[in-house]
């Protein structure tokens, strides 16, 4: 019998197209293996003090800053993602690790909740077990931290699989971790692309927690779905935003334009379609463009460039088919609106005006550098029109008053809201989305005990 020849996983840097690496994939019978291992290893890993546990992701946190010039670099060559904007997201982690390093400990700490004439009744808090993580390309540090950081705290092994757009970057946060003190059979990436992910979701997991498309959510919910095991969806939005009459104009189109195109608008957060009261429309315009206009797109490691290189060559064929039927539509363009010559995968930062809800643009993630800005006629015709989505993810009002905000943004039905920002996260706050938006959440204090399955204790005393 033939023996089965390793698939070759190409890494090409999407700014100029070359190869930066190959390197095998691995197969479903390397998958098995270490799967295999990371069950028999984790009891052992849970039945170290917490206190251990949080002192070697102290550890990891000291690696990163270390090395976080050399990590930054391997993420924009991998990537396309601006340099300032990599050494951004390295950064941010810190303040990830710092929440769950403080608060881990404390929120899986055994509760007594009731005692009273010998019956005493606690709840402790238990690993999963053995978590798959199918993680992003888009912001590999945070999306991978929200969930192998306290899934590791929390005594679970993990079975970390980077996109393969992330992959080099996947093997580097593997390697901090044991640098850190993690052992191999506790933390292991998995290298490959679609195949390498579905042999990860046939393995004896006891949670899968994955971030991406709608579309592929869709599937990963297919594969388990017969299984009880935890199963955790992150997926995209078509965030929308709302520009009331009474703002500072030039505060909400900066605002605004920086929502909807940093990191080259490969955010599920990114602002993704905006309304502006028909009494600023044309001023909102004029401003929002000049700032779009003053973007500087190119060499991701060049310090002054705000706009990046597109991560999946495939995505610029849905930026081009969304710009075309929005001009076929009657839409107005007021900057870009096609792929860039030249070597790299690169869109021109693109607005438009006069669109609607017949077109793609204002229906279908973009994922991308492109915008759709909408004149309504009041508060009502806005929350309409942010309503009507299949996704859920955020909203944003701008706004002078925060009790009319606030008022707005309970009417749509999303897992977070924002007054006066936008493509906004914080450790601090549960981070979810509703309808195509996903299932579950990381972040805040939900987010560390997403990672364990409580124990009810009845414990009543011999009479």
């Amino acid at each position: 019998m033939t023996k089965r020849q390793k698939v070759t996983l190409k890494i090409i840097n999407p700014a100029n197209g070359e190869l930066l690496k190959e390197m095998p994939e691995d197969s479903p019978a390397d998958i098995a293996k270490e799967a295999q291992a990371a069950r028999k290893a984790q009891p052992g890993w849970a039945s170290k003090p917490i206190s251990e546990r949080i002192a070697i992701l102290q550890k990891f946190r000291e690696l990163v800053v270390l090395k976080g010039e050399a990590l930054a670099l391997t993420l924009t060559d991998e990537v396309g993602k601006p340099i300032t904007q990599s050494r951004n997201e390295i950064r941010g982690l810190l303040a990830r690790l710092d929440f769950f390093l403080q608060n881990t400990a404390s929120e899986l700490a055994e509760e007594t909740v009731f005692s009273d004439q010998g019956m005493t009744e606690k709840i402790q808090h238990e690993p999963l077990g053995l978590v798959a993580n199918i993680s992003a390309w888009n912001y590999p540090y945070f999306v991978g931290s929200n969930v192998f950081v306290p899934a590791l705290l929390a005594g679970n092994a993990v079975l970390y699989k980077p996109s393969e757009f992330a992959t080099l970057t996947g093997l580097h946060i593997a390697d901090l971790l044991y640098e850190a003190g993690v052992p191999e059979e506790i933390f292991h990436p998995i290298v490959g692309g679609g195949a390498a992910g579905a042999a990860l979701l046939e393995q004896d997991i006891d949670g899968v927690f994955f971030t991406g498309s709608n579309s592929t959510g869709k599937k990963v919910a297919e594969a388990v779905s017969r299984r009880m095991i935890k199963i955790q969806l992150e997926l995209g939005g078509k965030d929308p935003a709302y520009v009331c009459d009474d703002v500072d104009i030039h505060h909400a189109a900066v605002s605004l334009a920086d929502g909807a195109f940093y990191n080259t608008g490969q955010s599920c957060c990114s602002v993704e379609r905006i309304y502006v009261h028909s009494k600023i429309h044309e001023p909102f315009l004029e401003a929002f463009t000049a700032e779009v206009k003053g973007y500087p797109v190119g060499n991701p490691r060049d310090e002054k460039t705000y706009i990046g290189a597109i991560t999946r060559p495939a995505q610029l064929e849905t930026l081009q088919r969304q710009a075309d039927d929005a001009l076929a539509q009657g839409a107005k363009l007021h900057c870009g609106g096609k792929r860039m010559p030249g070597p790299g995968f690169f869109f021109e930062p693109t607005a438009f005006s006069n669109v609607n809800h017949k077109m793609e643009l204002m229906r279908e993630e973009s994922f991308g550098p492109i915008i759709g800005i909408q004149e309504v006629s009041g508060d009502e015709e806005a929350v309409a029109l942010m309503k009507d989505t299949v996704y859920g993810l955020t909203a944003g009002v701008y706004a002078k008053d925060q009790a009319r905000a606030e008022r707005l943004l309970a009417r749509v039905d999303a897992g977070s809201a924002y007054w006066n920002c936008c493509d906004r996260v914080s450790p601090r706050l549960p981070w979810s989305g509703r309808k195509g938006s996903g299932a579950g959440t990381v972040l805040s204090h939900y987010g560390i005990k997403a990672f364990t399955k409580p124990k009810a204790w009845h414990l009543k005393q011999p009479v």
